[in-house]
């Protein structure tokens, strides 16, 4: 297995959105989560992580409640509003859009 990457630039609202659509999670297990679900391929740093989810809280796509975790400590759990699964959807829609307009250029050019 390789070296984990970096994610693509513009990604990182897109997957923070889709791994807390399920259930709300805090801020390690968001990081965990995307990592073991890609195959230990994206590691998303805590440096980029916490202004993610801070921009996500302020433009009311996600809230934040403190909670007790499995291990008894305190953390601030994030889930999605009703705004954040419509930007959700159109996230997704975009990535849709690029990645198979990349897989274009790169099976026919």
């Amino acid at each position: 297995m390789g070296k984990p990457s970096d994610l693509v630039q513009g990604t990182l609202d897109l997957l923070i959105l889709k791994t807390i659509a399920l259930e709300p999670m805090h801020g390690w297990a968001i990081a965990k989560r995307i990592q073991q679900i890609s195959n230990e391929v994206l590691q998303v740093q805590q440096g980029s992580l916490y202004p993610a989810l801070h921009r996500l809280e302020q433009q009311a796509w996600i809230r934040a409640k403190w909670t007790e975790t499995e291990t008894g400590r305190q953390a601030k759990f994030y889930s999605l509003t009703a705004a954040g699964r419509a930007q959700l959807e159109r996230e997704k829609e975009s990535w849709s859009r690029l990645s198979n307009a990349i897989n274009l250029v790169v099976e026919n050019v």
